[in-house]
């Protein structure tokens, strides 16, 4: 009998990546119309926009390796993550030689440039670029990738085709999960499957990247053996569901002497995360139905607040104090 080992080395997100429309999540509305592009070969300048780990990325190299061919892959397509790399001298010189050079290429081949998270080009940059996409339309085509839409500016938007990428659903990112569990062979205890994949999709926020990386996080700790999902909510930046359940109690309780006992107790605190957490639990909570409203928008101002540097542990106490008022 042969033991297949479970592959740590290779990176989950990169070894399961759709390599062709039929193998993206979701997102059939985008993929239909962008299937109809590659057949009849008339790509325009394309801004993919929507959450992480929706397909993004996934759906632009697709394009690319069905339009340019593996061969001349690498020759034909330039990709960029633009936090990193996109400033004013990057685009004078790399993309501007990467679109000028002189390359022996098939008839009716293109060249593709791919930008990741394009939504972080400074303004000044993305002048440069919208100049660039204006002189190049027939010989090169660019794929833009962007979280949110609103920070590229308008001339760019107006230039290329806008795909929107929407969550992908609890049911799609779980039977990704258990299919990537059972190609790997992983040993998930029975009793606690169910219970571990709603945790990796709830730790996810529906970002399928950071499910795939969290289940193989899991593996590389050896946590399966001994599974304890509560060591997990914790070593994702979570705090663990006894803590929750004992804060829920306390709030209900008007206790604010053990809720800030139990806010000083949690170690790596991610005030983020934790803001989640609190979202899922106000059904438990004894807040008024008409304070709701008043609620929800003291937590946007909260997460505002936290955006902009205040001390994320006075900011909690204030919100949690809030809650236990909502009566």
């Amino acid at each position: 009998m042969i033991v297949r080992l479970i592959d740590l080395e290779t990176p989950w997100v990169e070894k399961y990546r759709p390599t062709s429309f039929g193998e993206i999540v979701s997102q059939n509305a985008a993929i239909n119309n962008l299937k109809d592009f590659v057949l009849k070969e008339d790509i325009p300048h394309m801004i993919f926009t929507g959450p992480a780990g929706t397909g993004k990325t996934s759906t632009a190299l697709i394009i690319a390796k069905t339009m340019v061919g593996k061969k001349s892959y690498h020759r034909n397509v330039l990709e960029l993550n633009a936090s990193d790399t996109v400033r004013m001298d990057y685009v004078r010189t790399v993309i501007k030689n990467f679109i000028n050079h002189s390359l022996i290429i098939e008839k009716n081949s293109l060249k593709f440039v791919i930008l990741d998270e394009a939504d972080n080009i400074p303004g000044q940059v993305q002048q440069t670029l919208r100049r660039i996409i204006e002189k190049t339309s027939n010989s090169v085509k660019f794929i833009l990738m962007c979280n949110y839409i609103n920070k590229i500016i308008d001339p760019i938007i107006s230039r290329c085709a806008v795909f929107r990428f929407a969550n992908l659903s609890r049911e799609m990112v779980i039977n990704r999960l258990k299919f990537i569990s059972k190609q790997e062979n992983l040993k998930i205890p029975k009793e606690k499957s169910v219970e571990f994949f709603e945790t990796l999709y709830f730790i996810s926020g529906g970002d399928l990247r950071k499910a795939i990386n969290t289940l193989q996080m899991s593996v590389a700790l050896e946590m399966l053996d001994d599974l304890d999902l509560d060591e997990l909510f914790k070593i994702s930046g979570y705090v663990d569901k006894n803590t929750m359940n004992r804060l829920v109690l306390n709030l209900n309780n008007h206790n604010m002497g053990k809720i800030k006992d139990l806010l000083g107790s949690i170690e790596n605190f991610d005030s983020r995360n934790f803001i989640r957490q609190i979202v899922e639990i106000l059904p438990k909570l004894n807040i008024n139905k008409d304070k709701q409203p008043l609620i929800n928008a003291f937590i946007g101002e909260i997460d505002y607040r936290i955006s902009q540097g205040a001390d994320e542990r006075i900011q909690m106490t204030a919100l949690l104090s809030e809650l236990m008022r909502g009566r």
